[in-house]
Formats: structure tokens, sequence, C-alpha cells
């Protein structure tokens, strides 16, 4: 018998079936009254002695209504008896136990005669009708639900079998709106395989899952393990997602500490879970203080990293936030966007380029901002290789404008998005992001606003990253493309590098250059895989991978600190701060005045002067 068939035998109406439920607790108070005097002498009715019967006769009227009134009182008729647990059990007997009660007081008063082995008798005979009544439809439904779904459901493994896992079990049992059903769990824990969960054996762990799926015909696997290390979800994903099978996760320990560990609470893997590290936790009370109540600017605002700082500095409660951008189309979204979050925010969105000296010190004179948070820059690594005086002009003197106008009108704090390309840098974007660091540093040296640098490796999902690109590519059937084989990068997500940048303002003293310490590196065509995988298919069969070789500026691998540098711990142990290198700050005022000027002329000698600048720039043209 399938639910949809138990359920076409109960009443739909609620006071139906509350008027059913006490039709039928008529019935069972008065068998129950006779079964205590019967079960009390030996099961025979010859030998209940007359006055005895008489006496349980005339007082069951009373002890009928006090029942009833009694299982009103304590919302019997208003519990979902289709979900009802040990808890809800224990509720049946405590309210059998009370109306109980209630029959021998008033029995005792009446002076009415019965044996005292006949209350608890009738008592115990009175819980089990109404346990097996109300328990009846979860106990059905616990029975004859597994054959409808081994016809018709997904057949599901779940990887924990720990307090998630069981209650996912438990909702897929009992809840009419969850498919599928769960055939076996795998744990880690030994003490926990080959036992049985809820009727579902724990047949394995992790490393049992691809001989499981066979076995059991596995269609989805759930991963239900909130509480363990992004490296063992990490691996237990990929584990999952050489079997074919669509694989859906619970995300975070949070679920289960509040309490929302569901069905409902499962979403699709995200190539975030296969970084195999844990997210960067900062203090967001520190960042609260220190942004509340001030102006602030965010120069970029529109672009991937900018935008999700004004989101976050939004929530934060500042006096003023200026995003400013150059592209409106960015910039109109983010506003709407702002706007119907945060009605009460004081926004004001400005068109301009930082590359404008006017524009910048116009926007600084008449607002005053208190912070500036500068993501204003060119990123594309090949598109600047083309254009290298653009990205010249852009990130090292959009920079040096804008970090002379915080010093000019007494911006208190400055700080530069930076990145891991501007370490040993084999491309024009990371020569000029170095000395987008160098300008920092030198700024910090003669001012008395605080410049700081943040930098970090790759975001997944920012605009031109590898992930769209791959998204992209598989939407269309392939080929994915990766450089080499064997190129390898760091990884953070928007919201990872922003709360980065947002800590970083908080610590800043003047001249630091704050590092994530970002984990393991990935194989970029591990990630390629694994995309392919989440979107479901598989690598090289459905959807072919193709290198293209290196392109040009680009290395196999990027570092985050140059040879010199050496590292500081910061409050937050996953924020480390990079020693500044020393180097001779006047020659680099007139080292920028030559490079203003060739990139100005568009010369082609600009990497020429861009060596001279930043002497770990390995000038390289891949053709």
């Amino acid at each position: 018998m399938s639910r949809s068939r138990l359920e076409r035998y109960l009443p739909g109406n609620k006071r139906v079936r509350m008027i059913v439920l006490m039709a039928v607790d008529i019935g069972m108070v008065c068998l129950a009254s006779f079964l205590g005097l019967f079960i009390r002498f030996d099961m025979n009715i010859g030998r209940i002695p007359a006055e005895y019967a008489r006496a349980v006769f005339t007082y069951l009227p009373f002890y009928v209504a006090a029942t009833i009134l009694v299982f009103f009182l304590l919302r019997m008729y208003a519990t979902m008896w289709s979900v009802a647990g040990i808890r809800e059990a224990g509720h049946i007997v405590g309210a059998c136990g009370l109306a109980s009660l209630i029959q021998m007081a008033g029995m005792l008063m009446l002076e009415m005669k019965v044996p005292r082995s006949y209350f608890v008798l009738s008592f115990m005979a009175l819980s089990a009708e109404e346990g097996l009544v109300r328990l009846s439809y979860r106990i059905l439904t616990t029975i004859h639900l597994p054959g409808k779904q081994l016809k018709d459901g997904r057949r599901v493994l779940i990887a924990g079998a720990g307090t998630s896992g069981a209650v996912i079990l438990k909702e897929m049992q009992t809840s009419p709106y969850a498919e599928g059903y769960v055939v076996c769990f795998v744990d880690d824990d030994k003490n926990k395989v080959g036992k049985i969960l809820n009727g579902v054996p724990i047949a394995g762990k992790r490393e049992d899952i691809p001989r499981l799926v066979e076995k059991y015909k596995v269609d989805e696997i759930y991963i239900a393990m909130p509480s363990a290390p992004a490296k063992d979800r990490k691996e237990i994903i990929e584990i999952s997602r050489e079997t074919g099978c669509r694989v859906k996760i619970l995300p975070g320990i949070y679920q289960l500490l509040n309490g929302e560990v569901s069905v409902g609470k499962l979403r699709e893997v995200e190539i975030e879970d296969l970084l195999g590290r844990e997210p960067v936790r900062v203090n967001m009370d520190e960042i609260l203080d220190y942004v509340r109540g001030k102006v602030v600017l965010v120069t970029g605002g529109g672009g991937s990293i900018g935008s999700e700082l004004c989101r976050q500095i939004a929530g934060h409660q500042p006096k003023q936030l200026i995003v400013f951008d150059v592209y409106e189309n960015n910039a109109y979204d983010l506003q709407q966007e702002l706007k119907e979050k945060f009605p009460g925010l004081n926004l004001v969105v400005l068109i301009g380029s930082v590359r404008n000296t006017h524009r910048v010190e116009s926007v600084f004179e008449k607002y005053r901002p208190e912070i500036v948070y500068h993501a204003a820059a060119h990123k594309h690594v090949p598109l600047m290789e083309d254009s290298p005086n653009e990205a010249i002009k852009n990130n090292v003197f959009g920079t040096y404008k804008t970090a002379k106008a915080a010093d000019k009108y007494g911006t208190k704090r400055f700080v530069l998005i930076s990145t891991d390309k501007a370490v040993n840098p084999t491309n024009i974007m990371g020569a000029s992001k170095r000395m987008c660091e160098m300008v920092v540093q030198m700024m910090n040296a003669k001012s008395k606003t605080d410049f700081v640098a943040v930098r970090f490796g790759n975001v997944l999902g920012s605009n031109g990253s590898v992930i769209p690109l791959f998204k992209k590519q598989i939407e269309q059937g392939g080929p994915v493309t990766v450089t080499h084989p064997e190129i390898i990068r760091y990884f953070m997500t928007i919201p990872e590098a922003v709360s980065l940048v947002l800590q970083a303002g908080a610590y800043a003293k003047g001249g630091e250059i704050f590092v994530l310490d970002m984990g393991e590196p990935v194989k970029i065509l591990d990630l390629a895989k694994n995309l392919i995988r989440l979107s479901g298919y598989e690598p090289d069969e459905d959807i072919p991978i193709t290198f293209t070789g290196l392109r040009p500026g680009e290395k196999l691998y990027e570092e985050l600190l140059m040879d010199e540098e050496g590292l500081q711990d910061t409050p937050n142990k996953l924020i480390h701060i990079g020693k500044p290198i020393a180097f001779d700050m006047e020659e680099f005022c007139v080292q920028l005045d030559r490079l203003y000027k060739v990139a100005n002329l568009d010369s082609e000698a600009i990497r020429g002067e861009v060596k001279k600048i930043v002497p770990t720039y390995q000038v390289k043209r891949l053709v």
C-alpha cells in the first residue's frame, strides 16, 4: 500500500479527523475499562464480581468525559501523528496516565470498589490501544512505503551516518514530499560500519562508495557531513563524482547547529567544495567597528571584488558609501541592488576613471572619504600583454593618483587590492600590480594616511576568471581549453577575498602587505575535470579537454611571497603580513616620471622601463 493509497482512507478535514479520533477514543476507553477487569480475573468473564462490574459501568461516562478532556487539553488531537516518534509515544503514555489518575481519584471519592490492580491494568490497556491507533499511520508508512519506493524512487546513498544523516533519513522515510529512498550509508567510523540505522545498513567507508554504488544501484549520493574537515569532504566528493551519480551536499556545520538539517538544505556540489580547505573566517565585529559611521569609497566598485566589497560594507552601517567606476552598466546594476537590499544606506554612485586626475581629486574634495578600497584595475593577463601601456596608465598611475588624493584630503586608510601575480611577475599586469604595491609603500612612508595592500590568488567566479570560461565551454559541448596540463593556481571565493580585504583594513597600521594562507594550490586540469563532472558529464568522453599552450606572460605556478619577504602572523591565523622590501623611494619617484611619459607615448619601450623599476619582472614574449 503506497502513501497516496493510505491517505485516500484518511479524512481530509481537520475537524472531521478530530471527531473521528474522539469517537475512536471513546471506544478505546470503554475497551480499556473492560480489559482492566477481564485481565485482572484471568480473562474469565464469569469470575468478575457483579459489584466491580457495576462500579466500572456506572463510572464509565465520567471516565470517558475526563479522558476526552485531558486528550484535548494535551493537544492529542492537534499532533501530526504521520511523523510521530519517541517523543509523541511518551506523550500518549503521559496523557493516558493522567486520565487514569483522574479515574482512580473519582472512583475513590465516590467510594466505588474495584481492585487496585484494575487501575494499573486499565491504564496499560488504554496506553497500548491509543499508541496502536495513533502510531498506526506511521507504522504503515514505514512498512509499506519502501515497497513503493523500491519500484519508483531514486536510490540514495548517504555519506555520513551521524546526526545529520539520521535526520535526512528520517525525513525521507516519513515526508510525502521527499523523493527517493535511502539504500545504504557509508561512514569512516569503523564502529558504525556493519550496523543498521533505522532499517538502513551502514555498509562501508568512503573508499567503498564505488563498490556500493554498483551493488545497490545507487542513483544519488547525499553528503551529510557538515562538521567534517573540508579536505575530507573534498575527497568524498571526488570519489562520489567518479561514480557518475548525482551528488548533493549539506553545506556546513551551522546547518546542524541551527537545527536546519533537512533534505531541502541539500544543494548541488559547487566548485568551492573542491578547494580542500576551510573557508577563511574573519572577525565581523572588528570590521563592523572599523567601518561603522565612516565615509567609504570603493574604486572599481562595479567589478567582481569591488561590488562584493560594496555589498559587505553596506551591511556594516557606513556613514556613506561611494561607488566609483568607469563602467556605467556595472555601476547601475549595483546601485539598484544596494537600494533594494539597504534602503537606508547613504549611497553615492559616481562614474569616472582613476586615470583622470581632476575627476579623482574632485571626488575626494567633495566627499572626503575616510576609508578607500582601491579595486580599480585592468587585470586580464593576455589582454594587458597586448596593451602594456594601458596596464601601466590604469593600474600604476590610477593607483598613484588615487593615493595622492587620499593623502591630500586626509583619508585615514587606503587599502590596495593586489594579486599573487605581483610576485616575481612574468607579465605586465603582475609587474604593474607590484609597482602599485611600491606606490602604497612609498606613500605610507611620507603620509599620515595608513596605506596597505592585500595580496591574494585567483578568485572563483570573478569576471574573466577560468570558471565562467569553463562553464561556457561546457554549455557549448566543449572542448574545455586548458593552457598546460601542469599549470596550478591558488584559489579563493569572492566572499573570502572581500572578507580578507575588510579584515586588512581593520588590522592596518600602515605599510603592510597582507597575504592569505590559501592552502594547497589547485591544478587547473583537475578543476576543469571536476567542473565537467559537476555538470553531469564525463571528461574526455562527453566533453573533450584540449591544451592550448601557455599564453603570453603566463607561468605554471603563482607565488604569494618574494624571497626577501618574511611572514608575520595576525590574530586571524589564515592572514599573514609580508615584510615590505626596501627600495630607493626618491629614485622610484624619478622612475615613475619617466614611466609616465613612456606610457603616454604608447611606446614599445614600456617593458624595458618596467624592468628597471621591478627587477624581479621576467620579460617573456610568447608567440
